[in-house]
């Protein structure tokens, strides 16, 4: 007997799926507007956000859904009811920790600041360039990303410190796990890998600015929730913090002419860091792997605790 799946991405993009799990049916539906009567099935495989007609999808014998994405903030947990939803973390880990690394070293490197477009007063450097051998990676979170940000950096001559929301040993001996004070204290980079939670919300607020290590980097990959961006912007004036690689702000966009835009010590990116070749095919790597443990009555992975909302 198949399993029918419920997809609001087409056949065309779940070629993967059909050629690797047999007896497997793929049914698309809309994501918005009414659901035909005919239309049931076990599996709802959607997007990150949910969709207008989640409701009646799910009232068509829906027992588990998978959200093809990392989080799950802005997911309608509320419809979810006793179904188990899973999501696919760590799918995205790799390109996310390859652009923390680069955002380091770029600003240990001050680049784009010393490439030329036109002969220079001086060729020689005015000021050293800064190294990563020795400094002090800080990260709050300790998931997929934060320890492939770890595992990395540590070529590099980096010491690892992090905090993380379970009392779980470390899963490097290379990385000490530390309070949230200790990590934001004495980290040089300082990077934030959490998810966004009620217990996360503007968890950088100007009483945690007040405490980092002055000159610090911040690099935030999370989500713009975890940052009270007005602390944020005082911290920067003062130099309390010497740079902000953000990734990720609140709101997404950010308006024409946001003051994230245009300070000279912000670096911001369009939610980027994820992407990579093949990006879907990632995403449904986890999903199909989790097809087989449900056909096998076994745990699934990234299943997401409703009411921690991670």
């Amino acid at each position: 007997m198949s399993l029918k799946v419920l997809s609001h991405f087409p056949r065309s993009r779940l070629a993967r799926l059909e050629s690797e799990v047999p007896d497997i049916e793929i049914v698309e539906v809309g994501e918005d507007g009414g659901v035909a009567a005919d239309i049931v099935g076990e599996i709802l495989l959607t997007r990150p956000w949910g969709t207008p007609n989640m409701s009646e999808l799910l009232d068509r014998g829906v027992r588990w859904i998978h959200t093809v994405g990392t989080g799950v903030d802005r997911f309608p947990l509320g419809e979810v009811g006793d179904r188990q939803l899973t999501c696919s973390r760590g799918a995205s880990a790799t390109p996310i920790a390859e652009w923390i690394v680069t955002m380091m070293l770029a600003y240990e490197k001050r680049l784009p600041g010393v490439w030329l477009s036109e002969p220079p007063e001086k060729w020689s450097l005015g000021g050293e360039l800064g190294s990563l051998e020795g400094r002090v990676l800080g990260l709050v979170g300790l998931g997929s990303i934060g320890l492939g940000v770890a595992r990395r950096a540590e070529p590099f001559g980096m010491k690892a410190v992090a905090c993380r929301r379970t009392d779980a040993p470390s899963p490097m001996s290379t990385i000490e796990i530390a309070s949230f004070d200790d990590v934001i204290t004495r980290a040089d980079h300082l990077v934030i890998a959490a998810p966004a939670t009620a217990a996360t919300n503007q968890l950088l607020d100007a009483e945690a600015f007040s405490r980092v290590k002055p000159g610090v980097h911040l690099v935030n990959i999370a989500r713009g929730s975890l940052i009270d961006h007005d602390a944020l912007r005082v911290a920067l004036d003062s130099g309390r913090i010497a740079c902000a690689s953000l990734d990720t702000v609140d709101p997404e966009p950010v308006p024409a002419g946001h003051w994230l835009y245009d300070h000279p010590s912000v670096r911001l990116s369009p939610h980027v860091s994820w992407s990579m070749p093949n990006a879907l095919d990632a995403f449904l790597g986890i999903f199909i792997d989790n097809v087989g443990r449900y056909r096998r009555g076994e745990e699934l992975y990234g299943v997401v605790d409703i009411a921690e909302g991670y």
